[in-house]
């Protein structure tokens, strides 16, 4: 029988996986494109000087850039240990109590609405496969061969933030100085609204509300930073 899959499922990859991903991402870019617009428009609304704009850039892309990657590599490799360490637990359980966990996997079936005897027969033969791999899949949800993976996590979300970060950098050094803030803040926010729209699509969350908020987010980040290097750069000799 030829399996039919639905295009707008995810097959042969963890759901949780494309989340993983998706959320490191989409993180690392917005986090890009609001952090360093903040900077380079604070330090644009106190001085035109466009050395001390690209000072500022430079050094809030790669700052942030780093962070975002040790951050998220600390956060999965934390996650991996700890699905390491279930593993370990869960083999050890089926090494000294393998009857104790064959009944459990006969009850996780049953719970799943599967009759007595039928849960027994699923537990029994998957047992006998891979006993192992049963009960993290049933039990734990956990793929011992596609262990999250904490360089992936880190790269992608250093890349992410980079690509976020060049947008507004460039914004506010290629335009004329009078055009500077202006290019920016629309810039800026056509970017949000495209990636809280494109995420929105990816996670089949409502796009109107995901961009809204993140167009919000960025514009009150924006004007805040903006007056603040207006002030300052007014009233600090």
């Amino acid at each position: 029988m030829t399996e039919i899959s639905h295009p707008d499922e995810p097959h042969g990859v963890r759901l949780g996986e494309r989340l993983n991903w998706l959320r490191a991402g989409v993180l690392g870019a917005n986090d890009g494109i609001v952090s360093v617009a903040a900077l380079v428009v604070g330090v644009a609304g106190a001085t035109t000087d466009t050395a001390a704009l690209f000072t500022a850039g430079i050094a809030g892309l790669v700052g942030g850039a780093i962070s975002m990657a040790l951050g998220e590599y600390v956060s999965v490799s934390s996650q991996r240990d700890s699905e390491r360490a279930l593993i370990a637990k869960e083999r050890g359980e089926l090494r000294d109590m393998p009857e104790e966990e064959l009944d459990e996997l006969t009850q996780l079936y049953r719970d799943r609405g599967l009759s007595e005897s039928t849960a027994r027969q699923v537990a029994l033969e998957l047992t006998a496969h891979d006993a192992l791999s049963a009960h993290l899949e049933v039990e734990l949800h956990i793929d011992q061969n596609d262990l999250v993976n904490p360089w992936h996590a880190a790269i992608s979300s250093a890349v992410s933030f980079t690509l976020g970060a060049l947008l507004p950098f460039l914004a506010i050094l290629l335009p004329p100085p009078e055009w500077r803030v202006p290019v920016t803040f629309v810039a800026v926010l056509i970017a949000l609204a495209v990636t809280g729209t494109v995420s929105a699509h990816l996670g089949g969350a409502p796009k109107g509300r995901a961009a809204i908020r993140l167009v919000i987010g960025g514009a009150l980040a924006l004007v805040a930073t903006w007056l603040i290097g207006t002030l300052l750069g007014t009233t600090v000799v």
